[in-house]
């Protein structure tokens, strides 16, 4: 053999340890962002689940308009009643704040759930 398959050989070697390592160290790391990520979503989540609330009116509200204007038409005084039936629903509306909470929630559990969509396409390529 003369040096240069001797010196191709020794390349081959030392490359293949260092693409060895370099794929082990990244698999690892994508396998904390995976975990990572999946309980980073599950929390946020939660927390979205629980302030969806806040977006809706309170149905209480309306279920007390409509008893208040039951009693009314029951006691006789039509005009306390009104012709129109109460619906505070349709005057509510969220705050901004709410709003804007809700919004960067989603958009923390979008950019998660793409963490972790890019560390599987990593770890299958």
């Amino acid at each position: 053999k003369d040096n240069r398959s001797r010196f191709w050989g020794l390349y081959k070697r030392v490359a293949e340890e260092h693409d060895d390592e370099f794929l082990e160290r990244y698999n690892s790391d994508m396998d904390i962002v995976l975990v990572f990520s999946g309980l980073f979503s599950a929390v946020s989540t939660t927390f979205i689940v629980a302030m969806e609330s806040n977006l809706s009116p309170d149905p209480n509200d309306t279920t007390h308009a409509l008893l208040t204007q039951l009693v009314q038409i029951g006691l006789g005084n039509f005009t306390a009643a009104g012709s129109t039936p109460v619906a505070p629903a349709s005057t509510w509306s969220p705050s901004i704040s709410t709003i804007r909470i809700q919004s960067i929630a989603y958009a923390s559990l979008s950019f998660s759930l793409l963490a972790a969509f890019g560390a599987v396409l990593g770890k299958q390529w």
